[in-house]
């Protein structure tokens, strides 16, 4: 089936060239972008397999806290958005193990549209209630992904994640990996290095260090550098010594952020990259297993879930930000999302004209 989408579609688009902005798609242009409709197509269609074979529900319900006074009615759906606060969310749900992977960013209390910037004092008491209210409801040896930046102060930066570090470790969370998230794009600082990184820390909930998790490694396979390289002594002297599949992505990801221009761009002015909550989920998932965002913006971790197969709860207590969500789930639901994926190479900028260095810079100033 997936060979004769292919051929469908790369027909239809290499008839003629493909225009594109200001410029044109050339056939093998037009055939690479074939290539890639039709790996998104297949893998749209994988999902909604998956779906089907947990009998997951078609539909995701948008539950406002001012209707139903108790988050409980989560429990019968399989996709749904609290709107409301968190907080309250969580103090409502049973406290028994309900969470297979936690996956969230949360305020960074700096101010911007969706949150009121306050004193740090108050804002750590928070997180440490919220944090509090989740770690009973992750499930033994589930995981929780917990993304974040910095705070700035009057140009001093406070990394987030050193400061969450002490809180999760109270709760004896253990530590598998401080993810970089490297973004080519962003605020260009005066003062101070600009910052391109930010950080995700991936605890799991485990009684021992060396006590089973789920880590999906051949689902997050990218492409090795040297796949034909071989072993050169020993017993497999000779042999090819890579994976088929690819190498470990390793604990540096380059995934673009949302900006005005990426396809996934929406009202939510600081929002998640589908591709990489995508692949947190499928290296930390099973098929049917819930995923939990307890701030949930525009809904991006819940859209990787539903395009996988895994089921999705969130919380968002700004309306149009939940509605936004709820919109962006059922389209993933009903496979028509519009996300990049984590396997996209990241763009060439030499490839565009804007990279050539232009001759007024040489020239003398008046």
């Amino acid at each position: 089936m997936e060979s004769v989408l292919y051929e469908s579609v790369v027909s239809d688009l290499t008839a003629r060239p493909i225009r594109m902005g200001s410029r044109n798609l050339d056939k093998p242009a037009a055939r690479k972008m074939a290539k890639e409709q039709t790996s998104n197509g297949a893998k749209l269609e994988r999902s909604c397999a998956e779906r089907a074979k947990h009998h997951l529900s078609a539909e995701v319900r948008l539950i406002s806290s001012k209707r139903q006074t108790s988050s409980k009615a989560f429990l019968n759906h399989d996709y749904a958005l609290w709107r409301g606060d968190v907080e309250e969310f969580l103090i409502n749900l049973p406290k028994t193990p309900l969470f297979d992977l936690v996956l969230t960013s949360p305020p960074y209390n700096l101010g911007k549209e969706y949150e009121d910037r306050v004193a740090l004092k108050e804002y750590w008491a928070w997180q440490k209630r919220i944090i509090a209210l989740i770690v009973p409801r992750l499930k033994p040896n589930g995981s929780l992904c917990w993304q974040v930046g910095n705070f700035v102060n009057k140009n001093e930066i406070f990394p987030l994640d050193i400061e969450f570090a002490p809180l999760f470790k109270r709760h004896h969370l253990r530590l598998r990996n401080r993810i970089i998230w490297r973004f080519g794009h962003g605020l260009h600082t005066q003062t101070r290095f600009s910052g391109r990184y930010e950080v995700v820390m991936w605890y799991t909930k485990s009684a021992k260090p060396d006590s089973p998790y789920t880590f999906n490694l051949d689902a997050v396979r990218i492409p090795a550098k040297y796949p034909g390289k071989r072993h050169y002594k020993g017993p497999n002297s000779g042999k090819l010594s890579g994976n088929p599949l690819g190498k470990n992505p390793e604990d540096v990801w380059d995934i673009p952020n949302v900006k005005s221009n990426h396809v996934e761009k929406t009202i939510h002015p600081c929002q998640f990259p589908v591709g990489l909550v995508e692949r947190l989920i499928l290296a930390l998932t099973k098929s049917g297993d819930l995923v939990f965002d307890p701030f949930a913006g525009s809904a991006s971790t819940g859209v990787g879930a539903a395009i996988h197969g895994r089921r999705f709860w969130g919380c968002e207590i700004v309306r149009r930000y939940a509605e936004v969500g709820r919109k962006r789930i059922q389209s993933a639901i009903n496979g028509k999302a519009d996300y990049r994926p984590h396997t996209k190479p990241v763009y060439d900028h030499t490839r565009s004209t804007l990279s050539h260095f232009p001759e007024e810079f040489l020239r003398p100033k008046q």
